[in-house]
């Protein structure tokens, strides 16, 4: 009614039955107020326009002195995003929602059953043991306490049989090194100088020796064997056998070395022993077993369960806190923020190149050695993983000289992304709460990498350990039998089925899923909590500082978490298959079978260049759907169809703002993640991780896992102030599309920023 008589006194007609009058109202004293009228069909069109002192006559008309703070974003009633009509006193975030994409949150709770049931396997068949340690002849993984007997000790796998390691080896021969006779030793053995030293079979049986007393005697029973089994042992049958080769710990197996040992041969041939082959394919053999590629696989994977103590501190602790210093400067030193990001971007990624340099041993002497123990400082031996750090120091000079040019190449467009970040601080420092609230996704998620890493190292390790079916005369004596057997002396090797395979690849897809869902989680909860701040005109009481964040969360899991686990699932599924097609790739690069023409070149390349360009927009479009689905509570789909719109419509407005700001906050995050793996090589550098069975075979993996968890935590907390930029646009393009051009929201400093054309030309030129 009061509306009404204001239109009509000022109108000087009466209203239409037919119209229902309401009022928008402005924060700036300079602008005009509009009073529309609302027919039946929804359609809108202007009644006149009231300038702001006509409406401070007409209240004083009316008795009232003065107007006292903002009279709201709306009087009357509005059409919300649900395509109805909000009540009074709702605000654009307080409206009536649905539950959205149901389905796939269905989908997504059948998903974490699935990856229980996927993990169970893992811990039901898995041994992460096997994944450093090899097998004995009794098919038992060396250092494994349960096995009989009790091996917790003897860690290191030593080929007895020096005959069958050089059958193995040789090209010549059908026997394989697998089928070779194993034991599990403490150390490896080395030849006498002066006599024969012998390791015998585990006692049991005829031998009455414990395995302690057997270990002290280093693993010797020779002397107290009857004749007849000296002579089975002279035969290489056991089960004694000689030591004529000298051996390092290389990776937990003891590499033979092919250099016979003069003394210990002749003592062999006084003693009656069989011909010994002297050649190299004895050092060659064992050598090629150590460095192929699943055991060079293993070793990486068994790298990050023994480290998982610089994991914890590098991938988890550390870069809360660098992300925390960061959002605090950010309030604090806006405008040196991009420069010391910058700066300290360019001197971290020199410095962890210089590390792969170090480890590589193409810069002093600290490169790795897969030699674990003391030995013979002449004596070398090559390894895949040193092979490895080579090309890692490559790629990483190529990656350093790119990201140093440009970075140079955007200084001059510095002061663009100062304008933006102010506007995120400001943000920041009104809402506190957004600063801790990454905390709790946060939480959630390193339980979650707890499960899902000890899940993998598991399921990695999983398999049954069989015995080979072989067709070589692999005579032995077994001493429970009392006879020598030619059908159980074949070696054992673990069996991995296809669906090992396919329950490894899910767990890969789930973890993935999960870590994209749950910083899509925390970036729709961060999205909503500034666009309540964007939409109630930027208002600084405490209700909301701290409400908004709560409200935010309460939304979230009640309306749209099915929405965000299909936009989780989007870009997990995409990269999924990006993943398969370079593995393919890689597969067709192996066997030569790569296409050949120009044309297939050019399709193959053109096709891998644009799956990563889709892969990119799909990640651009979900985080713009996220913000839209915080403020209008649509679905997945329909948001992202909105954001689009709203981009497509400014783009030339809010384009270089946007970019600008999104490349500042990608070199933060990569600070981030680069001090945490150069903290991981400092770490991994120590006396711990080089020595012993927590000795790690290369520091590639580590690092890489340290740098990806500092990477996804960095993405948790620079969130706030990425999401906040966003939305606080977006809000903006939707608050200029509801009011013909001119946003009626925006806070005063986004509006210097986005609208200072003559600014923007100086500063981007």
């Amino acid at each position: 009614g009061l509306i009404t008589e204001l239109a009509e006194t000022y109108s000087h007609k009466p209203l239409s039955l037919f119209h229902t009058p309401f009022l928008l109202l402005s924060s700036h004293s300079s602008l005009p107020f509009h009073l529309f009228c609302k027919k039946k069909s929804h359609f809108y069109e202007p009644f006149f326009l009231l300038h702001f002192q006509d409406l401070k006559n007409f209240y004083r008309d009316l008795g009232v002195v003065e107007m006292r703070g903002p009279l709201g974003a709306v009087i009357g009633k509005y059409p919300s995003s649900d395509g109805g009509v909000a009540e009074k006193g709702d605000g654009i975030i307080k409206h009536n929602r649905k539950c959205r994409d149901v389905v796939f949150l269905v989908i997504f709770i059948a998903f974490w059953v699935a990856m229980i049931v996927n993990s169970s396997f893992g811990f039901n068949q898995g041994n992460p043991l096997r994944l450093t340690y090899g097998l004995d002849y009794k098919g038992n993984v060396c250092g494994d306490r349960h096995a009989d007997p009790d091996l917790r000790e003897l860690e290191l796998r030593y080929w007895v049989n020096p005959n069958q390691v050089y059958e193995g080896g040789s090209k010549d021969n059908q026997a394989k090194l697998s089928n070779a006779r194993t034991i599990c030793l403490m150390d490896c053995p080395i030849p006498s100088e002066d006599s024969l030293n012998w390791v015998c079979d585990y006692p049991e049986g005829e031998v009455r020796l414990s395995v302690d007393d057997w270990i002290d005697r280093n693993y010797d029973y020779f002397a107290d064997l009857t004749p007849d089994l000296r002579n089975t042992s002279l035969q290489l049958q056991g089960p004694c056998y000689p030591v004529i080769f000298p051996s390092v710990n290389v990776y937990w197996s003891c590499q033979l070395i092919a250099r016979a040992s003069n003394v210990s041969l002749r003592h062999w041939r006084e003693m009656g022993g069989v011909n010994i082959v002297e050649d190299i394919a004895v050092d060659k053999s064992i050598h090629g077993l150590i460095n192929s590629r699943s055991l060079v696989l293993k070793r990486y994977v068994a790298d990050v369960g023994k480290s998982w103590g610089v994991l914890i501190v590098c991938g988890g602790i550390l870069p809360v806190f660098l992300s925390v210093i960061w959002l605090l400067m950010i309030c604090h030193f806006v405008a040196a923020m991009p420069w010391i990001t910058v700066v300290l971007f360019n001197g971290l990624i020199v410095s962890v190149t210089m590390f792969y340099y170090l480890k590589a041993g193409w810069i002093g002497n600290d490169s790795i050695s897969p030699i674990i123990g003391e030995h013979d400082p002449y004596y070398h031996v090559s390894a895949r993983e040193i092979s490895h750090l080579h090309a890692a120091a490559v790629i990483m000079t190529a990656v350093m000289i790119i990201s140093v040019l440009s970075s140079i190449a955007i200084v001059r467009r510095i002061l663009m992304a100062t304008s933006v970040l102010k506007v995120a601080a400001k943000v920041i420092g009104e809402v506190q709460a957004l600063i801790i609230f990454p905390i709790i996704p946060y939480a959630i998620l390193a339980i979650f990498y707890i499960f899902w890493f000890s899940a993998a190292l598991h399921l990695f390790s999983s398999g049954r350990v069989v015995q080979n079916d072989c067709n070589t005369n692999c005579c032995a004596y077994d001493l429970k039998l009392k006879r020598v057997s030619c059908d159980r002396c074949c070696g054992y090797s673990i069996q991995y089925t296809s669906h090992i395979a396919a329950a490894i690849f899910f767990h890969l897809f789930g973890g993935y899923w999960a870590t994209q869902f749950f910083v899509a989680s925390s970036a729709t909860v961060i999205a909503s909590s500034v666009a309540t701040y964007y939409w109630a005109r930027g208002g600084t009481s405490l209700e909301i500082s701290f409400l908004p964040v709560l409200s935010s969360m309460k939304r979230l899991l009640r309306y749209s978490i099915g929405s965000v686990a299909l936009g989780s699932l989007i870009v997990s599924f995409i990269e999924s298959i990006r993943f398969i097609l370079e593995a393919l790739r890689r597969k067709l690069k192996v066997t030569n079978s790569a296409p050949e023409s120009w044309f297939g070149r050019m399709v193959y390349n053109s096709s891998q260049c644009l799956l990563r360009c889709v892969g990119w927009t799909i990640k651009s479009v979900n985080r713009n759907a996220y913000i839209l689905i915080a403020i209008t509570g649509k679905g997945f789909f329909k948001s992202s169809e909105i954001a689009t719109d709203l981009i497509s419509s400014n783009i030339l407005r809010i384009g270089k703002v946007n970019v600008i700001g999104d490349v500042i906050l990608f070199l933060g995050k990569l600070c981030v993640s680069l001090a945490s793996a150069l903290f991981a090589f400092l770490m991994l550098d120590t006396h711990k991780y080089n020595i012993g069975h927590n000795k790690i075979s290369s520091p590639i993996f580590p690092v890489l896992v340290c740098w990806f968890l500092g990477y996804v935590v960095a993405t948790l907390f620079f969130a706030v102030v990425e999401m906040s930029i966003d939305t606080i646009i977006l809000s903006f393009c939707q608050d200029s599309e509801e009011h013909q051009g001119t946003a009626q929201y925006a806070p005063p400093l986004l509006l210097e920023t986005l609208n200072d054309q003559t600014e923007m030309q100086r500063l981007t030129q």
